[in-house]
């Protein structure tokens, strides 16, 4: 489990190099702290916001997911992060990103494209067994028309589907139809000439 330090904070306080943040939960007070700038950006860059973390700090330790992060619409940087506090054994349901792995032979050899049709899904597992991510084997995309279900995902042992159909495509492939430039074009030239004489006979009216 990644492990990410803090120090309390006094409201409005600010400090060069670190970020504002709170952590809170449904037994957990809410709290003002300080986490180091740089050490967020490496955590969040490995955990996103499906993988339980180390809170620990002030002779503190806890469990604690990134519930949300706030940005500078200027410079698109964090500048204040919230952690929801979960509780040891208790379950947890979330946004999981999706990693599509292998070889698609209808990509590979029959000219398709890879249609990736959900980046995430919503799963919810013990606190502890919660997956960075869920791998999606496209090698079974074998034929144009194949598709994977999200019923066709593997799901680590301790997690399941959230609030979601089983029914609901994942990815698909996709093949592009090449324009016939071979066919003929059909031009209605009488229509043409019916346009070029009504307009002649205006501008010799306006003479």
């Amino acid at each position: 489990m990644l492990t990410l330090n803090f120090t309390k904070r006094k409201n409005n306080e600010k400090k060069d190099g670190f970020l504002s943040a709170v952590f809170y939960g449904p037994k957990q007070k809410s709290e003002s702290i300080f986490i180091n700038t740089i050490d967020f950006t490496k955590l969040y860059r490995e955990a996103g916001e499906s993988s339980l973390i180390s809170l620990e700090g002030e002779g503190v330790k806890l469990q604690a997911m990134v519930q949300d992060v706030q940005y500078s619409p200027v410079k698109n940087l964090p500048i204040h992060v919230d952690f929801y506090v979960i509780e040891k054994g208790a379950k947890v349901d979330t946004h999981v990103p999706l990693s599509f792995v292998g070889v698609s032979e209808a990509v590979k050899s029959l000219g398709g494209s890879l249609v990736k049709v959900m980046h995430e899904i919503n799963i919810e597992a013990d606190a502890a067994n919660l997956p960075h991510d869920i791998e999606v084997d496209i090698s079974v995309l074998e034929t144009l028309d194949s598709v994977i279900h999200l019923k066709d995902v593997k799901l680590p042992a301790g997690v399941k589907l959230y609030h979601a159909n089983e029914n609901d495509i994942v990815a698909s492939i996709s093949v592009q139809k090449e324009e016939d430039l071979s066919a003929p074009i059909n031009v209605d030239l009488s229509a043409i000439e019916v346009e070029a004489k009504g307009k002649k006979e205006e501008v010799l009216a306006a003479e």
